[in-house]
């Protein structure tokens, strides 16, 4: 056995920091908010930009002022979200203004007034068809602000005097903006010029190309907090079974992820809780109140001898949320917690937005489902599915899992949430004077 040098293990370090922060953050800047990790970007250029090829097939574009990480998208309903500095997610029309702000700069002059931007902005939306104004001019200058301020965010504008967020003031507020067109230029990651329509884009995006199977998989592997087996085809599940010990070591290697491998699935592990837009346990209302919901939600629902395909038992992928349960389980939280926990008084008092809030959250973190499949049949998935899951029986067929209906599936990384231990008796060692001692659960 080679032990490596100080000189490998730094070299390796580095290439990491490197990675992770690419990952995170596809776009990275010389003057922005990661300039420090920068120049590691630049110093393994080489490196970054032919594993991040191999592993995912991903673009890496290096410059000498940013680094552009093409990363690719995962199909429908799986994209990451852009959020305003409020916490609150773009709306399709704050897309819009963002998409139709990309076009004007990509050919603007390099300085220009905040006016000329909004007058080429509304000239543009225009000659697309969209109507900015239609639900109110001040929400629509809102929006506007926050496109613009995402722009400010990324580099590709800079702001000389004033802020682009005088768009909503009354008086019409003026700035003067600096326009960076290579950054820009390297925004935009999908095939544009391939796509007919947003649904098309969306698929072209998500297409693994040359690598199939093993792309995807890896893709869905970094990109999201599980992965179940029964949302990937025939093919992605046998290259994922045979490999899932060796990937989880080039995960490892690369970005420093721990895998945990379950039957149910694989889930990428950050230690250092840095590779993740998602948090839970986490701040605020909607994460406190998804927290003591799963928990209970997992205790009530468990089954009790679930078993294991190894033993000849069913995989249990999710279990079935009764109609109402959701509701009910709310319901006593906000009545044992909302007013004591200082709950957002708007969600304490709308039951609906807050049960629509933590079932969008507990989505993401793939702790619930939708009982229909995550992937279309036309992205390879097979075309017929259980018309219904009766409840309290466990979903068990992986191939063909989560159909019908718009009930909620409890899935299996929940139980994570609520652990149950069990000590055996039998098993526990004497102590041995002047020792620790680990309790076998």
């Amino acid at each position: 056995m080679t032990v490596p040098s100080a000189m490998d293990v730094q070299l390796a370090a580095e290439r990491q920091a490197a990675a992770r922060l690419l990952l995170a953050h596809p776009l990275v800047t010389a003057k922005g908010q990661h300039a420090d990790v920068f120049p590691l970007v630049r110093r393994h250029a080489e490196w970054l930009t032919q594993r991040f090829q191999r592993v995912l097939g991903y673009q890496l574009l290096v410059e000498s002022a940013y680094a552009r990480l093409f990363k690719a998208g995962l199909g429908h309903r799986s994209g990451h979200r852009l959020v305003r500095s409020t916490g609150t997610p773009f709306t399709p029309r704050t897309y819009a203004c963002l998409a139709l702000a990309l076009s004007v700069l990509v050919t603007a002059p390099e300085q220009m007034l905040l006016s000329r931007l909004v007058a080429d902005l509304k000239a543009a939306a225009a000659d697309a068809g969209v109507e900015l104004e239609g639900t109110g001019r001040q929400a629509e200058k809102r929006t506007l602000a926050a496109a613009l301020t995402q722009l400010v965010e990324w580099g590709a504008l800079v702001e000389i005097e004033g802020s682009v967020s005088a768009v909503t003031h009354e008086d019409s507020g003026e700035a003067l903006l600096t326009v960076d067109r290579e950054i820009t230029r390297a925004l935009v990651a999908g095939p544009l010029t391939q796509s007919r329509d947003g649904a098309e884009f969306i698929r072209r995006g998500a297409d693994p190309g040359f690598g199939g199977p093993r792309t995807y998989v890896r893709r869905m592997l970094v990109e999201t907090p599980a992965v179940y087996l029964d949302e990937l085809t025939d093919s992605e599940r046998d290259w994922l079974r045979t490999r899932q010990r060796r990937e989880s070591q080039a995960f490892s290697d690369l970005l420093g992820l721990e895998a945990e491998i379950r039957a149910e699935g694989i889930m990428l592990v950050d230690p250092e809780e840095e590779l993740t837009d998602l948090r839970l346990p986490g701040t605020g209302t909607v994460a406190q109140a998804s927290l003591l919901l799963v928990e209970q939600l997992v205790e009530q629902l468990r089954p009790e001898n679930p078993g294991h395909p190894a033993t000849g038992g069913e995989l249990v992928v999710g279990v079935p949320i009764p109609g109402g349960l959701v509701e009910r389980t709310l319901a006593g939280l906000v009545e044992e917690y909302g007013r004591r926990c200082n709950w957002q008084r708007g969600l304490i008092e709308d039951l609906s937005a807050l049960r629509d809030a933590v079932l969008d959250l507990l989505s993401r973190m793939r702790l619930v489902a939708p009982r229909h499949p995550l992937r279309s049949a036309g992205e390879g998935l097979p075309q017929t599915y259980s018309e219904s899951v009766p409840d309290g029986r466990p979903v068990t067929d992986v191939s063909a899992a989560r159909g019908g209906g718009d009930d909620w599936v409890l899935l299996a990384a929940a139980a994570r949430y609520s652990p149950r231990v069990t000590v055996s008796k039998a098993a526990v060692p004497q102590p041995d004077p002047g020792t620790q001692q680990e309790l076998p659960l």
